[in-house]
């Protein structure tokens, strides 16, 4: 029994990691294409960290749930445009957009709404079997 239980909190935390997913790409597909005067000032991509943990009553490690620990910037320098008429030009007629490939973004938007699906689906399947367990006590 415990043992659904686990299952329980695997694919809740999992549900929640996944939402933090979601929400980060849609912040990058939301800032995919604004400009900046300064490289340093362009949006950064973000991407989630994600790090399973060790349940200490689960010593089999069948059930192991998983955490968001970061949301770190992505490495990639953003890109010049000339655009000497965009109001965030600088003198030379630049503007900087983060290097954000939306194809990417929408794989990985695609990716983490699947596994979503899927843990919703477990823990589904896993309340099932947990109230068939039940009646079958009751016959």
């Amino acid at each position: 029994m415990s043992d659904l239980f686990s299952l329980f909190n695997t694919s809740a935390s999992a549900l929640t990691a996944q939402s933090v997913r979601l929400n980060t790409v849609a912040s990058n597909l939301a800032n995919a294409s604004t400009a900046a005067p300064t490289p340093e000032e362009a949006y950064k991509a973000k991407q989630v960290l994600f790090q399973t943990v060790l349940d200490q009553e689960d010593p089999d490690g069948a059930a192991m749930p998983v955490r968001v620990t970061g949301i770190v910037d992505s490495e990639a320098e953003p890109f010049p445009a000339y655009e000497p008429n965009h109001p965030q030009a600088n003198e030379e007629g630049y503007v900087f957009r983060p290097a954000i490939s939306v194809v990417e973004e929408m794989a990985n938007m695609m990716s983490a709404s699947r596994s979503y699906e899927a843990n919703v689906e477990v823990m589904s399947t896993s309340r099932q079997l947990l109230q068939r367990t039940l009646q079958i006590g009751q016959s």
